[in-house]
Formats: C-alpha cells, sequence, structure tokens
C-alpha cells in the first residue's frame, strides 16, 4: 500500500511556491511564506487527523473549526518553539527524532481512527457538547506532534530561500500561525459540507465508517506499519 500520491499536489504546490523565492523582495517573500502557512495545513496526514476528531463530534461547524484552531495552535507553537533556534544555531533536527514524530503522528492517526470506528458501531450520537473539551486537547496535542514531525522540512526550506539568519527567522514567524486560520476554515468548511440536509444521511450511515476506515489504514502507512 503506497499512498505517498496523495501528497503529490500539494507537494507541487510548495515547489511552485518556494520556487517564487528567487530573488524576491522581502516584503514579496514574507507574502510567499503566509501563502505557503495556510497551505501547508491542507496536507493529507493533517486533514486526516483533524477529520477524525471532527467525525466524532457531531459535524458541527463551529465546533470544528475550534477543533482545527487548536490543532492549528499545537502545530504553530512546534514550529516556533523549535524552527526558530533551528534557524538561529544554523542546526536542523535530527533525523531520528523527525522519523519518530512521523511514526508518532500515524499511530495517533490509527488511535483516532479506531475511535470513530467504535463510536459509529456503538450508534453514539450525543451531542459533541460533553467531548469537545477533551477532543480540544486532543487536537492541541495532535498540532504539537504534527509541528515537530514538520519542522524540519520547513526550516530547511526558509533558509535555503532567503538570504540571512533574520529574515528565515521572521518568515518562520510569518508562516508558522497561518495553520490556524487554514485549519479553522478547512475544518469548518467541512463540517458544513457535511452537516447539508442532502448529505448528512448520507455521511451518518456511510462516510464516517469509510472515513474511519481510510484513516486506519492511512495511520498505518504514515507509521510505516502497512
Amino acid at each position: 500500500m503506497d499512498l505517498e500520491l496523495l501528497f503529490h499536489p500539494v507537494e507541487q504546490a510548495d515547489a511552485w511556491l518556494a520556487g517564487l523565492f528567487a530573488g524576491a523582495p522581502f516584503a514579496v517573500a514574507l507574502a510567499i511564506a503566509l501563502a505557503l502557512g495556510l497551505r501547508h495545513a491542507s496536507d493529507p496526514d493533517h486533514l486526516v487527523a483533524v477529520t477524525s476528531l471532527v467525525a466524532t463530534d457531531g459535524g458541527d461547524t463551529r465546533a470544528a473549526m475550534r477543533l482545527g484552531a487548536w490543532w492549528g495552535a499545537g502545530h504553530s507553537l512546534t514550529l516556533l518553539a523549535i524552527g526558530l533556534p533551528l534557524i538561529v544555531l544554523d542546526s536542523q533536527l535530527p533525523a531520528w527524532l523527525e522519523h519518530g514524530a512521523e511514526a508518532g503522528v500515524g499511530i495517533v492517526i490509527v488511535a483516532l481512527a479506531v475511535r470513530v470506528c467504535w463510536t459509529w458501531v456503538r450508534g453514539d450520537r450525543d451531542s459533541s457538547s460533553e467531548r469537545l473539551p477533551r477532543s480540544s486537547h486532543q487536537a492541541f496535542g495532535i498540532g504539537l506532534l504534527h509541528g515537530l514531525a514538520g519542522t524540519g522540512a520547513v526550516v530547511l526550506l526558509l533558509v535555503a530561500a532567503l538570504p540571512s539568519t533574520a529574515e528565515a527567522a521572521t518568515a518562520l514567524a510569518v508562516f508558522a500561525p497561518m495553520s490556524i486560520a487554514s485549519m479553522a476554515t478547512l475544518t469548518g468548511v467541512w463540517a458544513w459540507v457535511l452537516t447539508r440536509p442532502g448529505v448528512e444521511p448520507l455521511y451518518r450511515r456511510a462516510l464516517i465508517p469509510a472515513l474511519g476506515l481510510f484513516g486506519l489504514l492511512f495511520g498505518l502507512w504514515y507509521a510505516g506499519i502497512a
């Protein structure tokens, strides 16, 4: 099983945006970093993780946006807390740590997918209000882990594209928070679509278990287990 093709569109978008860095004035480079940050939240592993959270919280649009924002906050915090020192010290994240974080992300996605399937099998359709605090903390923690898994690539991109440490650090400070707005918007739109009158019955009966099973397969693949 190889799901790498899911990443090709976003990788091509990143390559195109990164190519615009070359010779761009600093103000333009910051605008490109902002665009990269907004796009970054749409990586398949990010969307699968947050979709699994949304699927067990009733599909409520506002709740979904909150979960997306919490995910983005955790992701942004890790990028800044680890990425800025790496840029200043002209260092890189150890490969073993980054790979370990990626495996951890895959295992978390598997756990979330199992939760989705189990909730659906039990027929648990209670209001999300009781589960939201737990899910918010989960979303924040998952965002932290995703940030750790992706920090090295982001830092290398910015350091290679920008001529000075100060410019790379400033670009990271612009890039990182954009995942909050981007993920909140993406998860909100996703929840809104799933709860339209013509879609919701299918969502409840078929899409939830389908999302759970896909998340299980994706998580096993991402963790390197399958």
